[in-house]
C-alpha cells in the first residue's frame, strides 16, 4: 500500500508549518492557502510529511498507508 496525504479541510487553517517541514509535499499558494503537491508521495518521503502531520497545530494531516 502506498502512503497517501489526508488533509481535513474543514479543519485546514492555512498555518504552513506543514510546508516548512516537507516542502516538496505542501505549499502556501499565492492565494494563502495550504495545497498538496503530491497527494501520493514517494516512500522516501515518509519522514517528512509524518513530521508534517505532527506539526500541524490543528491536526488537519493525516497519513494512510
Amino acid at each position: 500500500m502506498s502512503l497517501k496525504v489526508v488533509v481535513d479541510w474543514d479543519l485546514c487553517q492555512d498555518h504552513g508549518q506543514c510546508a516548512f517541514a516537507a516542502p516538496e509535499v505542501f505549499e502556501i499558494g499565492e492565494d494563502g492557502r495550504m495545497h498538496v503537491l503530491i497527494e501520493e508521495p514517494d516512500e522516501s518521503l515518509r519522514s517528512k510529511v509524518e513530521d508534517a502531520a505532527d506539526v500541524c497545530p490543528v491536526q488537519a494531516i493525516r497519513l494512510e498507508g
